[in-house]
């Protein structure tokens, strides 16, 4: 029987940031669904732990030739992260609803 290969999942200050701000936003209106939605996000990106190629390329990137990012959906969160030998780096979690080059690009003008 073979082992599972573990990952150590890294959020970066962004993502942490990006997650910050979307319960704080959720919680001025709901705070029983801002905790939900805490631990939903937590639990999926949990998940890259053991298998995080599971997550598929980020479309957007795809189209420019970016094959880095992958990303799993916790509906309408998008995490998008980057695997480097036994590290999952999550870089961002991000609102499916809003349009990826535009955020990309506020985050380069920031």
């Amino acid at each position: 029987m073979s082992k599972q290969k573990h990952y150590d999942v890294i959020w970066t200050e962004t993502a942490k940031r990006d997650f910050i701000e979307i319960i704080e936003y959720i919680a001025a209106d709901n705070l029983t669904s801002a905790r939900k939605t805490a631990n939903r996000i937590k639990r999926k990106a949990v998940n890259l732990e053991t298998f995080p190629a599971g997550g598929r390329w980020v479309p957007e990137l795809l189209h420019v030739g970016v094959f880095i990012y992958r990303e799993i959906i916790e509906k309408p969160w998008r995490i998008i992260y980057r695997i480097e030998k036994n590290i999952v780096y999550v870089t961002a979690v991000l609102d499916s609803r809003r349009d990826l080059e535009t955020i990309l690009l506020e985050r380069l003008l920031r």
